[in-house]
């Protein structure tokens, strides 16, 4: 699965720092995430989400081999 974790911390002015905070998670937690190494719950992909003020499915991209 891909994602836009990055072009969305960027766009907000988040640190991976700040990021880890505001969800209540590691740093590597987020780094893990950006890199694609980690999938997050549903329950952490929706705060994500929600925090950014889109969606899951413009967070996340599931790739054709996914599926």
């Amino acid at each position: 699965m891909k994602n836009r974790l990055v072009e969305f911390r960027k766009k907000y002015n988040y640190s991976q720092e700040t990021l880890a905070v505001k969800l209540n998670v590691s740093r590597q937690t987020i780094i893990s995430i950006e890199k694609g190494k980690y999938n997050p719950s549903l329950r952490l992909a929706m705060l994500m989400a929600k925090l950014f003020e889109t969606t899951v499915e413009e967070l996340f991209i599931l790739d054709s081999e996914d599926v």
